[in-house]
């Protein structure tokens, strides 16, 4: 997950939705939020991308909420589409 974060910051920069300085204090903000790192089922995951035609690391994200019975906290709507189809409920 920090590199998932990491990346949307960077990818927000890119798109000028945050400033260069403001990548920095945003990562900051972000590690406030209380966040259990699990493990994750890394053949299930690639099952997961490859019967929904998406990327691994998004499934790596599915497979877990998946198997934790825990609810999906993504802005991508690609995951939220996936999500929804296999019952894992989508917190907005």
């Amino acid at each position: 997950m920090p590199f998932e974060v990491g990346n949307a910051l960077t990818a927000m920069m890119k798109k000028n939705a945050l400033k260069k300085e403001e990548v920095a204090t945003a990562w900051e903000a972000v590690q406030q939020i209380p966040v259990d790192l699990r493990h994750t089922e890394i053949k299930s995951a690639l099952k997961l991308a490859i019967e929904h035609n998406i990327y691994a690391y998004d499934a790596y994200f599915l497979e877990c909420a998946g198997s934790l019975r825990s609810p999906l906290l993504t802005l991508d709507l690609g995951m939220k589409r996936v999500a929804r189809e296999i019952g894992i409920t989508i917190l907005e």
